[in-house]
């Protein structure tokens, strides 16, 4: 049975939709059959991946309201060993439709359940809110992975992702943790970059990943050009710390 990862942080801007896209691709990468699953309305992920959003006729949205079985909404993607789950503006109106169905908080869960055992893994790339579809994910999720900046204002939201997840845990899912904390948009020559990952390394111990993800313009080039950054620029520098994230990962998981 695949392992189930959401990528979340209610702040946006912090490289969450970049950290899904390029951690599912070096997966792939490494082997690992992975399905890279969009419940973000903005569909960038399903972009980066180069699957036109307008051209979607089967989407997530389709799979969480029941229209659709998730088996005929996964697309094919040109790379090898990865699939996507693709999204979008549809689902921004998801959640109303949501609230009135039974088991509203497991709909994403129960539709991944039939497919997971294709998949060594599934990432879930979040929306920037902690919201029902934010939910969704976190029920059906195994772990979470939080992209966080170093800067003071991302310290503050944490606390209350933390505590969302707890509450996950505790309400719905109680296998659910945190898998790790990857600091994005790392740059070590600023003092207070350095006392805020001070502070996440304090606060979170071992799980903030090794490797940090430095400002890098290739990462922010990628998505326009509707690939990952390691198809984009294979040795830039933004693939390349993904590609050791990747690895770090993989470490974590030795036994899938």
């Amino acid at each position: 049975m695949g392992k189930i990862v959401s990528i979340t942080n209610q702040k946006g801007g912090v490289g969450k939709t970049t950290t899904a896209v390029s951690l599912a691709y070096a997966l792939a990468e490494e082997g690992k059959k992975t399905l890279f699953v969009d419940i973000d309305p903005q569909a960038n992920g399903t972009s980066s991946f180069g699957i036109n959003k307008k051209n979607i006729d089967q989407s997530v949205y389709e799979v969480l309201i029941g229209t659709c079985p998730i088996r005929d909404a996964i697309m094919k993607t040109r790379y090898e060993n990865v699939d996507v789950l693709p999204t979008n503006m549809n689902l921004a109106g998801a959640e109303i439709e949501m609230v009135a169905m039974d088991n509203r908080e497991g709909l994403l869960r129960a539709a991944l359940n039939t497919v997971r055992h294709r998949y060594d893994f599934i990432i879930i790339d979040c929306p920037p809110s902690l919201s029902l579809l934010t939910l969704n994910a976190l029920n059906a999720s195994n772990s979470v992975i939080i992209p966080l900046q170093p800067e003071y204002l991302a310290l503050e939201g944490v606390s209350q992702l933390v505590n969302t997840i707890k509450l996950v845990k505790n309400r719905y899912n109680p296998a659910l943790y945190i898998e790790g904390v990857l600091l994005t948009m790392y740059d070590g020559r600023m003092n207070v970059t350095l006392q805020v990952a001070n502070e996440i390394k304090r606060y979170f111990g071992d799980k903030v990943y090794k490797t940090a993800i430095c400002r890098n313009v290739r990462l922010s080039e990628a998505p326009s050009h509707g690939v990952p950054v390691q198809v984009y620029d294979r040795y830039s520098k933004g693939a390349l710390a993904y590609r050791e994230m990747a690895r770090e990962f993989l470490e974590r998981n030795k036994e899938i």
